[in-house]
């Protein structure tokens, strides 16, 4: 399936997560996504998760043990995997490029889908 899509379709449904469910999920990504920012390469990236453990901050922060936080992160992703799969099993494209193509010019030519 489109990658694109697959990022729409996981954004929504983080933010139909419960309030404790979303605020641990979304600081851990946040947490990433910034030392993600950081690093140059895939290497630095592991080290840098390794030396500022998103989940070890995450726990600090929501004052949870460790475990607590790795447990409820792999819940949270699996409830968000599973809804993914719903999700994309009710999936229809409609490829609409070919609707009012003769209003563009061949340069200006685009690729239309509507996504239900």
């Amino acid at each position: 399936m489109n990658e694109r899509l697959m990022e729409f379709l996981l954004r929504h449904e983080v933010t139909r997560l419960s309030g404790v469910k979303k605020q641990v999920y979304e600081f851990i990504v946040n947490e990433e996504d910034f030392l993600a920012s950081k690093a140059d390469t895939v290497d630095q990236f592991m080290r840098l998760l390794v030396k500022h453990s998103p989940p070890r901050l995450a726990a600090r922060h929501f004052n949870l043990p460790y475990g607590e936080i790795i447990r409820f992160m792999n819940e949270i992703e699996a409830e968000l995997n599973e809804r993914l799969e719903e999700r994309c099993k009710k999936v229809k494209w409609l490829d609409c490029t070919e609707k009012d193509q003769a209003e563009f010019s061949e340069y200006h030519r685009k690729l239309y889908l509507f996504v239900n």
